[in-house]
């Protein structure tokens, strides 16, 4: 099913819900997922997700997409500006939850990084580790950039603000001795990045994201693109200055005619805050964790059979909320 169809499934689910309880409604529970702009990978994971959690008063325990939710749970993806937006969301009580990159994470929680100065955001809890985002820097074939060094000048997209991608980008520019004021830089969504790349209008930009990222990969099939390694000398200086980076790679068959390459990733991370129960937060990673969950993340995204309960607490650099932590402990992830 395409994640339209799931979207439309999700919706259709939540008005049979309301209209079956009726008077009951006020026991509906809604439990926003702040994810990132709707061309990227958190947008439709998320969707999967919030399906596969939501069970909503009147519906049955397994709904016919085949999950298995919380009772009473109407879990919905909220589009934001990503990682920094939506760790500030949860914090200030518009978003329940929220997907962010680890660095992102842990300098909020520290208050160190780009929280430095600002108040720590101590009510930060994981719910769980999801898969590895990777660096993409797109460029326009032609371009003549055949590496990070060969941005300087060039009209680049560093992402929004409020995105983590932002923030990761001008670390990665350090790390090869520029600053943003090295590029003529702009700050666009992925897709709107996408867009004037294929007009021409920019010659590269910067995604980080699981692949296949929607907008790139819509690029790769109708313009001509190439992916520019990030590595080296100054990738090994940054991989020992931020322990949240790790070296990655695009194989040759994540998008269409273009060649893999060397870079590197942060996690993406599923976050909450103390604000929300132990039993709910128990409950939805439960639900998330559930067999039916399985089928739904395999069959709902490319990325999402990388989202493993193996691998729900690798990079977790801030603390389990106690829902999670009780869940982990009982399944022998965590002592």
């Amino acid at each position: 099913m395409t994640i339209g169809r799931w979207a439309t499934a999700a919706v259709a689910a939540i008005a049979i819900g309301v209209a079956a309880v009726g008077t009951s409604a006020q026991q509906m529970s809604f439990f926003r997922i702040g994810t990132g702009g709707t061309a990227g990978t958190y947008y439709p994971l998320a969707g999967v997700i919030a399906n596969a959690i939501s069970n909503p008063p009147g519906s049955r325990a397994c709904n016919a997409g085949g999950s298995c939710g919380v009772p009473g749970l109407v879990a919905t993806a909220v589009a934001t500006n990503g990682s920094v937006a939506n760790v500030n969301g949860i914090a200030g009580g518009s978003l329940e939850s929220g997907f962010s990159q680890s660095d992102v994470a842990f300098w909020a929680y520290t208050g160190t990084g780009i929280y430095q100065g600002k108040p720590k955001v101590e009510t930060l809890r994981a719910i769980a580790n999801l898969y590895p985002e990777s660096f993409h820097l797109v460029a326009r074939k032609g371009s003549g950039i055949k590496s990070v060094s060969d941005l300087k000048g060039k009209r680049v997209s560093l992402d929004e603000p409020g995105s983590g991608t932002l923030v990761d980008a001008r670390l990665i520019l350090a790390a090869f001795g520029m600053t943003e004021k090295d590029v003529k830089a702009e700050y666009l969504k992925p897709q709107q990045s996408a867009d004037k790349l294929k007009d021409g209008a920019i010659d590269a930009f910067i995604s980080v994201s699981g692949y296949p990222q929607g907008a790139i990969a819509e690029l790769a099939a109708t313009a001509g693109i190439e992916l520019i390694p990030i590595e080296g000398p100054a990738v090994d200086k940054l991989l020992s200055q931020y322990s949240f980076f790790a070296k990655d790679e695009i194989p040759d068959s994540a998008y269409k005619g273009v060649a893999g390459v060397k870079t590197v990733s942060v996690n993406a991370q599923w976050l909450t805050s103390t604000k929300q129960t132990e039993a709910l937060v128990y409950g939805i990673v439960q639900a998330l964790w559930n067999a039916n969950t399985r089928k739904l993340l395999d069959a709902g995204h490319a990325k999402g059979k990388a989202i493993r309960m193996e691998t729900a607490l690798t990079g977790i650099g801030i603390p389990l909320h106690p829902g999670a932590e009780k869940f982990y402990k009982e399944n022998g992830l965590k002592k």
